[in-house]
């Protein structure tokens, strides 16, 4: 278990201060999507089944203010259903970002350590593992994220659609 954190805390010192900031946002990100994906398994049922339950409940479902109530059922499960997505989109378009400030970082060090060892490879190896760790990490986390994104933003769309479908007005 040591040499995990070992191995680690190793990669998060070749990879410099931007790394922790990456790390960061994947964390948040994809404790966002597992919000999401818990949500839509649990608490949304609960909404889709009260909707439900109120909409058939109604005598009357053909008259333009049952029209306009079945409208508003359906944007509040919407609303509740599409919370955060725009966060973790904005995360996963972040990510990338952070990489290539990584890199500017890296390059700025080979830089500097080319000025003051007039080019010795082995002062200059840490910069550029710093500039090539976070570009990286920073594809990787983003990469993860738009896999999870779509299979959430498919669900999304599934459960909105049923929710389109279910609410009918044929009374």
């Amino acid at each position: 278990m040591d040499a995990i954190f070992v191995a680690i805390r190793t990669f998060f010192e070749a990879g410099g201060d931007v790394l922790f900031l990456i790390a960061g946002a994947t964390f948040i990100m994809w404790a966002l999507i597992f919000e999401r994906a818990m949500f839509i398994n649990t608490e949304h049922k609960l909404d889709v089944g009260k909707a439900l339950s109120y909409w058939e409940g109604r005598s009357e479902r053909t008259s333009w203010n049952a029209h306009m109530i079945r409208l508003r059922l359906i944007s509040e499960v919407n609303l509740k259903l599409a919370s955060n997505m725009h966060f973790i989109k904005t995360l996963i378009s972040l990510l990338p970002l952070l990489g290539l400030l990584g890199t500017v970082t890296g390059m700025v060090q080979v830089f500097e350590a080319m000025t003051y060892s007039g080019g010795n490879a082995r002062s200059m190896a840490a910069g550029v593992s710093m500039a090539t760790i976070p570009t990286m990490s920073g594809m990787v986390a983003t990469l993860s994220g738009v896999l999870a994104n779509t299979f959430i933003t498919s669900k999304i769309q599934t459960e909105s659609d049923y929710m389109e479908d279910a609410l009918t007005m044929d009374h």
